[in-house]
């Protein structure tokens, strides 16, 4: 009984964990064109497990512990079929074949198929356990299998040379060389030790943009992709590795880790790498796991230029090589990362460069082309497989890259930008070498514009107006339109518009007007809506001070905003009746401000935001574009005065001549909502979604009026979206930090899964950018810039942090 290799314990382990799968098959396909020799070809890869005791062994349990176990040549035969199937069918039954899910403990670790398409058209598959192979088996296995098939087809016995030694000569072999991880002197304990300093504080997983959630249990479903690096960046790529004394593996390593940092992995690289592990020509012409697999581990951090980054890459890579014996599998047990069945140890993402000999199959009387066949699975996240080309004369001529990826996290064409970016930045520092980790350009000129542009194309005409022009307007053409009510109180346009002009000209006496500040310290209610109404048509801006808040907070908003006057319930109280109804004369316009809002200071002094009048006509235009609001529409009146949500009711209901509904306090929340809602015949309403979540169970289905729902303040949860868009109900999330006029963005119709913050609103323009200013590619995480029409003037009495935040547009 012979324990199994280290790399092949892991196997073992995981094959009972996760149960028989096809996680570490290997499928090698060949097609062959002319007359096979079937029973000459079944003959030949009996001889070549014959020579190759790991091709007909197996792993059971012993007493708790796994064991190899070698056939005896005549008792060990593998899984063979040959069977004819439509061209058509093909792809199925190989894929089908190639998902075969060994029993490791009683079945050898290869099967063969020959599928007959025509009478000269072969596909033979032949699928191996990584328990019994790697890459570079393939290349003895090929010159085996092409001695035998020549031999047998001439009626002889394959003439090739014994084997000095088998897979089980190097498991003895192996465990001596590493020696008692005990021994401070062995290589096992100073090589762990040194990857145990070289690790410590490894990151326990690098992530970037992927196209679905991580599942909690990794299934392990994978494609693959194929593509080529161009000869003519193979070529730059060899030239900067002899000008970098480095090597063309190394240079695609610190490109990856560059990518993968602006993709928003972090300063902190692992990248998984694999070498033969062959270090004894004895070894090079047995077919057997002897790969190991380690971890390249690349700081970025700093924004190195990329020759920098490069001479980091070769430090550490040749550091690693130097101590590449200790089995992986032993790594991950001594250093002990956190377990996740969610993803891979130590990495992630592979890179691995094929230097095994050629797969020559040269098999006589026929053509042979391999070909492609997954067998649907990935161990990693992604695993890139590059082998160099050469010509006679060892000049490069491309780069073969052939790709796995887990298909639970990712699309292909996912992938294939992933790869594009790549080369992107393969070609940039192939140019360049001093150009900054930071600096590469990511984007290409086509995604460029659509980011910048194509999802920015919101320009529309719309009148320079304000919210008291929209009002007087309304109250000209429809008087008698009831305006707001609350309770049993109403005003109609043309009685509010009257109301809000009296006082305006009072407010005007007092020294209000353009970039005048009036502080209205009023409850939810139809005094509060007049008095907003007439600062505005005073010319000055309004600052909401909520009578709730604590008595510290209203102070400091007032001391700070310093406003001419404040309109609170005792000034509303005063006779004005002497002034007139029509609208005082002023010299406002668009870019005056009309209103400061006051943040809430969660991150430190609460700041006076200064919004004008000029993005009003946009938020108008784009509420009744993806919102459908009306004269007919009943826009409830939710947000508190000191909130800019209140704003956007006020635009909702107004600009379209529509009734804003104004609840009586204590009846903004679960059933008193829902019954006002009802009893009012709401039609459009905005709500935190924790509000609209609260609602009794049903209600989503009993407002047949409630046509339209904006989402905002809070985080939305995607299923609310679902339940509440019924019955051609319009649901949307509405986003837009204080620093704009109250929106900048909305969401269309979501599928569910998630709730974004949609598109930017007309006039508007939104990019997601990195440090230096510059758009990242969809995916990658970033700051949000907004722009345009309704953007605010700035910090009331801050004119250093307003130039901090309010920044010069790139675009």
């Amino acid at each position: 009984m012979i324990p199994l290799s280290f790399a092949q314990r892991r196997l073992w382990f995981l094959h009972k964990l996760e149960g028989a799968s096809a996680t570490y098959n290997m499928p090698l396909t060949l097609r062959l064109k002319g007359k096979v020799d079937a029973g000459a070809l079944h003959a030949a890869l009996r001889d070549v497990t014959a020579r190759h005791e790991t091709l007909r062994t197996v792993f059971p349990e012993v007493d708790g512990e796994p064991r190899q176990v070698v056939l005896d040549a005549a008792d060990a035969d593998f899984a063979w079929e040959h069977r004819q199937v439509p061209e058509a069918e093909l792809r199925a039954a190989l894929e089908q074949a190639a998902r075969h899910p060994f029993d490791l403990a009683t079945e050898v670790p290869v099967r063969v198929w020959l599928y007959e398409t025509g009478p000269e058209d072969h596909v033979l598959l032949l699928l191996l356990h990584h328990i019994a192979g790697d890459g570079w088996s393939m290349g003895p296995l090929a010159r085996d299998v092409v001695e035998a098939y020549t031999a047998r087809t001439e009626g002889r016995d394959p003439d090739w040379p014994e084997l000095p030694v088998q897979y089980v000569d190097y498991t003895l072999w192996q465990r001596e060389l590493l020696g008692d991880e005990n021994d401070p002197d062995s290589v096992f304990a100073q090589q762990v030790a040194y990857w145990r300093e070289q690790l410590a504080g490894l990151p326990d997983l690098v992530s970037f943009p992927t196209d679905r959630p991580r599942p909690a249990v990794a299934s392990y479903a994978g494609e693959h992709l194929a593509f080529d690096l161009d000869p003519a960046l193979h070529r730059r790529l060899v030239a900067l590795a002899r000008q970098s004394n480095t090597t063309v593996f190394m240079v695609l390593q610190a490109a990856m880790a560059a990518l993968l940092t602006r993709l928003g992995g972090g300063h902190d690289i692992p990248l998984g790498s694999g070498v033969a592990g062959r270090t004894d020509e004895g070894l090079d012409d047995l077919i057997g796991f002897f790969v190991n697999t380690f971890v390249l581990r690349t700081d970025t951090s700093g924004d190195p230029a990329f020759e920098e980054l490069l001479a980091r890459v070769r430090r550490t890579s040749l550091a690693a090589y130097e101590h590449q014996d200790v089995p992986f599998e032993h790594l991950v047990e001594r250093l002990n990362p956190r377990r996740s069945t969610a993803h891979h140890p130590l990495f992630q993402v592979a890179l691995v460069l094929q230097n095994a000999p050629s797969e020559d199959f040269r098999l006589p009387g026929l053509q042979v082309q391999a070909e492609m066949v997954s067998a649907g699975t990935s161990r990693f996240d992604m695993l890139i497989s590059l082998t160099e080309g050469h010509d006679a004369a060892h000049g490069p001529t491309g780069i073969e890259t052939v790709v796995e990826y887990a298909t639970e996290l990712f699309d292909r064409a996912t992938v294939e930008g992933l790869l594009a970016r790549w080369v992107r930045v393969l070609e940039q520092v192939t140019a360049d070498p001093s150009l900054r980790v930071g600096q590469l350009e990511l984007l290409s000129d086509t995604e460029r514009d659509q980011v910048v542009s194509g999802w920015n194309a919101t320009a529309a005409e719309v009148p320079g107006t304000t919210l008291a022009g929209f009002v007087a307007g309304h109250a000209r053409r429809t008087p008698d339109a009831v305006a707001v009510g609350c309770g049993a109180e109403t005003l109609s346009y043309g009685e509010l518009d009257a109301r809000a002009n009296r006082l305006a000209h009072w407010l005007t006496g007092q020294g209000v007007g353009p970039e005048k500040l009036v502080g209205v310290e009023l409850p939810r209610s139809v005094e509060m809506v007049m008095a907003v109404l007439a600062v505005q048509k005073a010319g000055g801006a309004y600052v909401p001070v909520d009578p709730d808040y604590p008595r510290e907070r209203r102070e400091f908003i007032l001391a700070d905003a310093a406003p001419v006057l404040v309109l609170d319930e005792a000034a509303l109280r005063q006779d004005l009746s002497g002034f007139p109804d029509d609208a005082p004369e002023t010299d406002v316009a668009t870019a005056h401000p009309a209103y400061v809002i006051y943040t809430s200071g969660s991150t430190g002094r609460p700041k006076g935001v200064v919004v004008s009048h000029q993005g009003v006509a946009s938020l108008a235009y784009a509420q009744i574009e993806r919102l459908g609001v009306s004269a007919e529409s009943r826009v409830l009146q939710f947000a508190s005065p000191s909130f800019d949500a209140a704003w956007w009711e006020l635009v909702m209901a107004f600009s379209s001549g529509a009734t804003l509904v104004v609840p009586e306090e204590g009846r903004l929340v679960g059933e008193a909502l829902r019954e006002v809602l009802a009893e009012q015949r709401i039609s459009h309403a905005t709500l935190p979604p924790s509000v609209l979540g609260a609602l009794p169970a049903g209600a989503e289905s009993g407002l047949p009026e409630l046509r339209a729902v904006a989402l905002a303040g809070e985080a939305v949860p995607p299923e609310l979206i679902t339940r509440w868009a019924v019955d051609g109900r319009v649901v949307v999330n509405a986003y837009g930090p204080t620093e704009s006029t109250v929106c900048v963005s909305m969401s269309g119709t979501t599928d569910g899964t998630v709730a974004p913050i949609g598109h930017p609103v007309t006039n508007t323009k939104a990019y997601v950018l990195d440090a230096a200013l510059r758009p990242v590619p969809v995916g990658v995480a970033g700051e949000l810039y907004a722009a345009g029409a309704g953007l605010a003037r700035g910090y009331a009495n801050r004119p250093g942090l307003t130039a901090e935040r309010f920044v010069a547009s790139p675009f």
